[in-house]
């Protein structure tokens, strides 16, 4: 029986989806960053507001 296949040199490496590694990084941290900013200063407002 033959099959047809489609075997790609695994050497061609197509990047489908160029990606900027660095503004991913940045992004990532900022925005982890803001999340927990956010988070410790609802908190201590609730503190106050609590005591």
């Amino acid at each position: 029986m033959d099959a047809n296949t489609h075997v790609n040199d695994p050497r061609e490496h197509i990047n489908e989806e160029p990606r900027n590694d660095l503004f991913d990084l940045m992004n990532g941290f900022f925005g982890m960053f803001t999340l927990m900013a956010i988070i410790f200063f609802g908190m201590v407002i609730f503190k106050f507001l609590a005591s």
